[in-house]
């Protein structure tokens, strides 16, 4: 995966690894471009206050997993 457009890893990121567990880390999505779908493949959960939903994804590897990515670009050409 090495030079590839699909992953992207920075061992020098202060916040690397921001989630444990995964062999190969893609750094690719640091930010979900998936986070503002109410329906998204990853496993968030809704948290509520004040009458407001908000979406954690702290537990949530989906977008670092290398083998996700074209799921991620099907879900953002829409």
């Amino acid at each position: 995966m090495k030079h590839s457009y699909r992953f992207f890893e920075n061992k020098d990121c202060s916040y690397f690894p921001c989630h444990q567990g995964l062999k190969d880390f893609n750094c690719l999505f640091c930010y979900c471009p998936l986070y503002v779908l109410e329906q998204c493949p990853g496993n968030p959960v809704y948290l509520e206050q004040g009458g407001r939903k908000t979406k954690d994804c702290t537990n949530c590897t989906f977008p670092h997993q290398p083998e996700n990515y074209e799921a991620i670009i099907q879900r953002l050409k829409g």
